[in-house]
């Protein structure tokens, strides 16, 4: 598939989504939407997360580093990242573009340039719904700021406020703490909307 076109439903379309907690479903042992866009569209979903893990380049698990250990393993026709809430818990740099690894900006030009360099592919990135964190909403805000010179899309689900619109009943059954999904938040709140953009006919977020 070259780049830029995007990948539809069906048998023979492989994602690989790159992240920490979230995208691993630590709250819902070990399933999060990874698994159920793959069954829901029939994708090959690869999932290469580590709970706990960081966007920035701090070790040896953070994004960058694994991702550059995961290239020769596999050909995606999309890659899907992302932006991990550790960063903002641990007060990692926000960084400007072309700042180093080690900051947020600097790590998400690094893994979209990684990404594009070894597989041509469609990049899109995701954030996490709303929850209390300045930190992250900077992040958020970065991230929106720099995709459009990095040809990426972003699914924000952090300004999404039909997606963050749930009554305190729905949030006791979607989330088993401020950041991470239950098993049944996974299948009836995140992985429709997942499926809803990535599977758009034009590969547009709506």
């Amino acid at each position: 598939m070259a780049q830029g076109d995007f990948p539809r439903e069906g048998v023979g379309v492989t994602a690989f989504f790159l992240g920490s907690s979230v995208t691993f479903g630590s709250a819902s042992g070990g399933v999060s939407f990874v698994e159920m866009l793959g069954e829901r569209l029939g994708w090959t979903a690869v999932k290469e997360a580590v709970s706990g893990t960081t966007l920035a380049n701090l070790d040896e698990n953070s994004y960058p580093a694994r991702l550059r250990r995961r290239l020769p393993d596999v050909r995606p026709d999309l890659f899907v990242c992302q932006l991990s809430t550790n960063d903002a818990a641990r007060g990692v740099p926000l960084g400007e573009p072309g700042a180093q690894e080690a900051t947020v900006a600097g790590a998400i030009e690094s893994v979209v340039r990684l990404a594009r360099g070894a597989w041509g592919c469609p990049v899109w990135f995701y954030t996490s719904p709303r929850f209390d964190s300045v930190a992250y909403g900077e992040m958020v805000a970065r991230l929106n700021e720099m995709a459009p010179a990095l040809g990426v899309r972003v699914l924000d689900l952090w300004n999404d406020a039909a997606f963050n619109a749930l009554d305190p009943a729905q949030r006791a059954r979607y989330m088993a703490d401020p950041v991470h999904p239950t098993l049944e938040g996974y299948r009836e709140w995140w992985t429709p909307r997942f499926a809803e953009a990535l599977a758009s006919s034009d590969g547009r977020v709506r």
